[in-house]
């Protein structure tokens, strides 16, 4: 198992980013958003993920970066937990809601909150 969050686990397509926000379906844990679509992709992981921080929540570039940076990290230690017993694949994108900087420990508990509701929302479709 490993812990990475590599080039191919990264959404990048515009177009796919454009379908998701048109049909994806959205999961949230306060300052975290997720919205997600089941489809095909080239990555071995079957989940793409993309971390999006506003400009309007964070308008200096060193937050925000530095927001994303911890995310990143988050994620890449919690992965596993959003693929447990998934078949299909699915594109996602990650938000952060809020206008000021959490911490990893914090961000941690949100994240895994956040992998059990979009199980939920999985055995519901």
């Amino acid at each position: 198992m490993k812990f990475t969050y590599g080039k191919q686990d990264k959404l990048k397509s515009k177009k796919a980013i454009e379908q998701l926000f048109i049909e994806g379906v959205s999961v949230s844990s306060y300052p975290l958003r997720m919205v997600f679509l089941k489809k095909e992709h080239q990555g071995e992981f079957p989940i793409q993920l993309g971390i999006s921080i506003p400009k309007k929540r964070i308008p200096k570039a060193v937050g925000r970066n530095r927001v994303k940076r911890v995310l990143r990290e988050v994620y890449r230690f919690h992965k596993f937990e959003f693929s447990e017993g998934m078949d299909d694949k699915y594109i996602a994108m990650l938000l952060y809601l809020d206008g000021k900087e959490w911490t990893q420990e914090k961000l941690a508990v949100k994240m895994k909150k956040l992998a059990e509701k979009f199980h939920e929302k999985i055995a519901e479709s």
